[in-house]
Order: structure tokens, then C-alpha cells, then sequence
């Protein structure tokens, strides 16, 4: 009887701790919650990278995507479909060349990010939820601010010309 309680407590603190370190990383399952009811994770900024991308024409940008633990566990092993419970971050910033490269070089050579640009969006795996977008919700925020369903309308159809990668663009960076 001893042993069983003994036992029955060690399982209950793992449990507590598990809890703790899932909620402290900011990536626990609540955080999809939180981007549906219009605001910005806690900690979002801290998730893993998993790509970068050098966007031309007119959206001209430099992106950072990230990946809370599902996304970055799925991104790693290449496994497709994500899992329900991913979320995929894209920050987006302007670029600008690097003023000591250009002295060194004599022409613009590197170049770092500026000011945000086009907001923070979020990508949400829940196949249930949002079948009819391939399992995928989207979000998009500009300073903080929720961006209207005008916005949000087009994710989809741009979206899908990712099908084969279950509507993601991005690819892990090895």
C-alpha cells in the first residue's frame, strides 16, 4: 500500500511538472486558443526557427517561420500531414543593405532586416475545425491588432497551391 502511494505521488508531480514546463515554454495547446480569440500568443517570438525565406516581386521581404513543438517535430522529420495541434508563425520584415558590407565590397552585398512589414500571421492545424481550408485556420495581425475577415478570406487560396505539403510553404533549413 506503501508502494502504491508512494508511486501515485511521483506520478502526480511528474504530471504537475510536465504541466509546468509545457506552459511555461508557451507552447502548449492553449496558445492556438489565444490566436483565435484575436490576440498574440505569449512567447511566440521565442518559438523554434524553422525556415527562412527571401520573398520578391510585390510582397519584397525577408521572413522568419516558426514553429511551436508539433510544427518543429513534423518540419524535422518531414512527416506530412502536420499534426493537429501545429502552428506555424511568419514574421516578415523589409531589408536593407548592410552599410559596412557595402564599404568592404564596394557594392550592396548583405542585407538585414528593417521595419516589420505585413504584420505577423499565423497558420493553426485542427483538421476538425477547419476542414473545409484543408485542416488549416489562419490569422494575420497588425500591430497587435487582428486583421479583419477580407483579409484572412485569401489565405487559402494561396495556400493551396502547397497541397502536396499540406498547404505549407516553408521548408525545414537543415
Amino acid at each position: 500500500m506503501k508502494r502504491l502511494a508512494l508511486a501515485a505521488a511521483a506520478l502526480a508531480a511528474l504530471g504537475g511538472a510536465s504541466a509546468h514546463i509545457a506552459a511555461a515554454s508557451g507552447q502548449d495547446r492553449g496558445d492556438a486558443a489565444t490566436i483565435l480569440a484575436g490576440e498574440l500568443p505569449p512567447g511566440y517570438r521565442d518559438w523554434t526557427l524553422i525556415s527562412v525565406a527571401r520573398e520578391e516581386g510585390r510582397l519584397d521581404d525577408l521572413r522568419a517561420i516558426l514553429g511551436n513543438e508539433p510544427a518543429l517535430a513534423a518540419a524535422r522529420e518531414g512527416a506530412l500531414p502536420y499534426p493537429d495541434g501545429t502552428i506555424i508563425a511568419r514574421l516578415a520584415w523589409t531589408h536593407h543593405p548592410l552599410e559596412e558590407s557595402e564599404a568592404a565590397f564596394g557594392s550592396p552585398q548583405s542585407f538585414v532586416a528593417g521595419p516589420p512589414k505585413n504584420g505577423v500571421q499565423f497558420m493553426i492545424k485542427d483538421s476538425e475545425k477547419f476542414a473545409a481550408t484543408g485542416g488549416w485556420g489562419f490569422a494575420h495581425f497588425d500591430g497587435g491588432k487582428p486583421a479583419g475577415e477580407a483579409v484572412l478570406g485569401t489565405c487559402f487560396a494561396c495556400h493551396e497551391a502547397a497541397r502536396s505539403r499540406d498547404y505549407v510553404f516553408n521548408r525545414y533549413a537543415r
